[in-house]
């Protein structure tokens, strides 16, 4: 940000939190709320129809703002993301839980690295996508594009799936356990099921509550474990840049190391955590004003969450779309059944 270019960058960010604002009003409405679609996921659809519409109508100059939002921004909303976790919820929930996070995050990037290979996906997308499945979805490919360093277009099709099929499971887990299939997994199987394999935050609660109203008692748990889920971006992050500095020393023809990217926010989100779990600790805190605080907080950093989404939209035309091809869905759907499949196998025998 250049003191010459300060008013055309204000422009840009300007545009991105109308957008953001929009995204908040939008995600209230109750066919949206139906499809526990957040904010975040809301921006990144405005900014595609900005992408393919308006964008060639206003300034240029803009631009930097827009990037401004989909970097800066982005990373101080993954640290702030830290205010929604504490330890205390990790102690709560056990050791099977976060036995069944820890296999279930390794095996779907690992996994989703080898069928990328196979099925001819970009390594970049076949990564984000994984990361996505694996982890928390949009905010875990939010976290990742930093360190992975790919284009904006490639950081939307791995939302899109996440979107995709983290919605569909959100109406598949409640009809699974109604209709008795899976009578081997007893609620607290169930709940390290559900928060332990789909993707967003917003879908284990949406699934979660379907459950309980089928006279489970799944939602809390399952929202825990998938907390403890979400504590684990930080150290994959860190494994993460390691991997592609190294990968990127073995392919390049000169042998020339890449530079670590070393991700700050990430160690900023763990001690963001720990502060949260000593503020939640603190009995000489009022509680009204130790929520009130937390709530605001959240709701800040979900604004600037969704301004990161709705900037990576505004980057995304639909012919970068179209030049992904299916590839990238079909990865993500094989990871979905691994997700099923797997992440059942593994709460029946460990839960």
């Amino acid at each position: 940000m250049f003191k010459e270019n300060k008013s055309d960058v204000l422009h840009g960010i300007l545009l991105i939190v109308l957008f953001s604002c929009s995204a908040f009003y939008i995600a209230e409405f109750d066919f949206v709320k139906n499809l526990s679609f957040s904010p975040l996921i809301v921006g990144i659809i405005l900014g595609m129809l900005y992408a393919n519409s308006l964008r060639n109508k206003l300034p240029e100059t803009w631009v930097p703002g827009i990037k401004f939002c989909s970097k800066q921004v982005l990373r101080a909303g993954v640290v702030l993301y830290g205010f929604k976790l504490t330890f205390q919820q990790v102690m709560a929930i056990g050791l099977p839980a976060i036995t069944a996070d820890l296999i279930i995050v390794t095996g779907t990037i690992l996994l989703g690295i080898v069928l990328g290979r196979l099925l001819k996906v970009d390594s970049q997308t076949a990564l984000m996508t994984a990361t996505g499945s694996a982890i928390c979805g949009a905010a875990a490919v939010l976290g990742a594009e930093p360190v992975v360093k790919c284009e904006a277009h490639k950081t939307a099709v791995a939302v899109s799936t996440v979107v995709i099929f983290g919605t569909l499971s959100m109406f598949l887990y409640p009809i699974l356990y109604r209709s008795g299939i899976m009578t081997d997994l007893d609620d607290q199987a169930w709940a390290v099921y559900t928060g332990s394999t789909l993707h967003e935050v917003a879908h284990v609660v949406g699934a979660g509550n379907a459950i309980d109203a089928a006279g489970g008692h799944v939602a809390d748990a399952a929202t825990i474990t998938k907390m403890i889920r979400v504590m684990l971006l930080a150290p994959v992050l860190v494994i993460m840049s390691l991997f592609l500095a190294r990968t990127s020393k073995n392919n390049s023809a000169d042998g020339s190391k890449r530079k670590i990217t070393i991700p700050w926010f990430a160690f900023g989100f763990l001690l963001v955590i720990a502060i949260n779990s000593a503020l939640q600790a603190a009995t000489f805190i009022p509680q009204e004003i130790l929520e009130t605080s937390t709530t605001f907080i959240n709701n800040f950093d979900t604004f600037l969450l969704t301004m990161a989404m709705t900037a990576l939209g505004a980057e995304t035309s639909i012919d970068k779309f179209k030049q992904a091809g299916a590839k990238p869905f079909y990865l993500a759907g094989l990871l979905y059944l691994w997700l099923i499949f797997g992440g059942y196998a593994i709460a029946k025998y460990i839960v």
